[in-house]
């Protein structure tokens, strides 16, 4: 009879040991601050915007122009402490790849998000990526200055209209190639789709048909009134689309920014320069002693500081929502809103 007791007595202390584990350390705990991430281009790391963050203006050593007045540091979500901005200016789909190239001697955005994943309870990601791949939407307005400049012959509409489609269309794959990437990164990091957000946000069109007859282009705009109409009307609006379509594909949800400027885009007549949300043609004055270039211009036709307080108001919304999809336009208040 001895033998069964002692059993006995060994499944009990078994049993209570087994508790006081159990007890001691809870499956739930995590002292990591929570975070909200934002990856990709200029659009998304501030260019524009200025106040840029320490070693991110740097001439030829980086220039991610990171700013601390991002929309990712103006959004505002209940239960975030901390907001990080890894874009970087010039980023194309390929610089979100598990072990792609990086800029200004940085890894890639992948490579560092797998960093934050781990020091931190990541709960949002978004993701602003598309623009700088085969659309080249920087090169595209640049075309258009010049088609302004050269006066007579067709306009960007023209040129580069009737290819647009197709750009856009070589853009999605790879944009997908990242989303899946970032999706690898959190999940080598141990979350699941469920334990935080991935959201996809478009492009704001910068400029409008809606400028002065004759004066737009010295306040800033140096681009044909038409070509303005094509890239807010129809450039914009597709490559937003495309991005809609990737977000489904990739199952993020997606916050549409194509309208987002609307009424307030650079050098539009009906406001004043205090209340644009874009910065027009804008020259860095130190930058003109390392020569002309593209960081000469690389402001320019971005949103500004106000721009960004406008979107991050928007994507705070959008992120506590829980819709998958949203538009952000300017409510009666003045300020923009998702509405789904």
């Amino acid at each position: 009879m001895r033998r069964p007791l002692r059993s006995l007595a060994a499944a009990m202390i078994a049993a209570m040991l087994s508790a006081t584990l159990i007890t001691a350390v809870p499956a739930s705990a995590d002292d990591r601050p929570t975070a909200a991430v934002s990856l990709g281009d200029s659009a998304a790391s501030g260019e524009g915007a200025r106040s840029y963050a320490p070693g991110t203006d740097q001439t030829g050593v980086n220039q991610c122009h990171r700013s601390t007045a991002s929309y990712i540091h103006r959004t505002t979500i209940p239960g975030i402490d901390e907001t990080i901005n890894l874009a970087c200016s010039g980023a194309d789909s390929a610089n979100l790849l598990i072990g792609g190239p990086g800029q200004w001697n940085e890894t890639s955005q992948a490579d560092q998000l797998a960093a934050v994943a781990t020091s931190h309870d990541v709960e949002l990601i978004t993701i602003q990526i598309g623009a700088n791949d085969d659309p080249g939407f920087a090169d595209t307005v640049l075309e258009c200055v010049i088609r302004w400049a050269v006066v007579f012959g067709p306009g960007c509409r023209d040129t580069i209209g009737a290819e647009w489609p197709d750009r856009v269309e070589a853009m999605r794959p790879k944009a997908v190639e990242a989303m899946q990437n970032v999706r690898q990164v959190m999940s080598d990091a141990g979350y699941s789709a469920a334990d935080y957000d991935l959201v996809i946000v478009s492009y704001a069109s910068p400029v409008t048909e809606q400028m002065r007859l004759f004066t737009h282009a010295v306040e800033g705009c140096p681009i044909r009134l038409a070509d303005a109409h094509w890239g807010r009307a129809s450039a914009t609006p597709m490559l937003s689309n495309a991005l809609a379509d990737v977000a489904a594909q990739t199952g993020a949800r997606f916050l549409d920014l194509s309208r987002a400027t609307e009424g307030h885009e650079a050098c539009n007549r009906f406001v004043s320069s205090s209340q644009q949300w874009v910065r027009p043609l804008t020259v860095r004055v130190e930058q003109v002693l390392y020569g002309i270039g593209g960081h000469l211009v690389q402001e320019s036709f971005h949103p500004n500081a106000r721009g960004h307080d406008q979107i991050g108001r928007c994507l705070g919304e959008f992120a506590t929502s829980g819709s998958a999809e949203a538009t952000c336009l300017k409510g009666e208040d003045g300020d923009l809103h998702p509405q789904s």
